[in-house]
C-alpha cells in the first residue's frame, strides 16, 4: 500500500476512534476541512478538533467501511460509507439512539515532506441519512 494511503488509513482510524493526541500531529495551524456537502469549513488544528469534539459527543459508534480507496501522488480519495450510532439529541431524536450509515467521498491531500494533513474534503450523501432519520 503506498505510503499515502497508510497515512489516510491512520488518520481515519484516529478520526473515528476519537484520538485527538493523534489527530493534533496530523493537523497544523494551515490545515482545510471541508465538509463541501454542508457547506462547512474549518481551518487550523484547534477549530477543527473543536468542531470533532463537538459532533463526537455522546456518539458509541463510529466507523468507516471503506469501499475503495486510491491516490494520486499526496492526494487519497476514498469512497465508502460512515457508520454512526449515538444519541438521537443532536438529530432531532431526543431519547432515541439513531444508527445511521451514511455514504461518502472523502478526500485527504497530506504534505509528503511533514506528513501533516493539507485538507480533507468531505462529499457526504446526506439525503440518505435524512431518509434513515425519517425511518427511526
Amino acid at each position: 500500500m503506498p505510503r499515502e494511503q497508510q497515512l489516510a488509513m491512520q488518520y481515519m482510524e484516529a478520526l473515528t476512534d476519537h484520538d485527538y493526541t493523534v489527530l493534533r500531529r496530523f493537523y497544523s495551524r494551515e490545515t482545510v476541512f471541508y465538509d463541501k456537502t454542508a457547506n462547512t469549513t474549518y481551518k487550523g488544528g484547534r477549530h477543527i478538533i473543536a468542531f470533532l469534539q463537538r459532533a463526537h459527543e455522546g456518539v458509541l459508534e463510529y466507523r468507516l467501511n471503506v469501499e475503495h480507496m486510491f491516490n494520486t501522488g499526496s492526494l487519497v480519495v476514498i469512497i465508502g460509507s460512515y457508520r454512526l450510532r449515538g444519541p438521537g439529541d443532536q438529530y432531532g431524536k431526543p431519547g432515541k439512539i439513531i444508527d445511521l450509515a451514511v455514504p461518502g467521498v472523502t478526500t485527504l491531500k497530506f504534505d509528503s515532506n511533514t506528513e501533516r494533513l493539507v485538507e480533507q474534503m468531505d462529499l457526504m450523501d446526506y439525503q440518505t441519512m435524512t431518509d434513515q432519520l425519517a425511518a427511526q
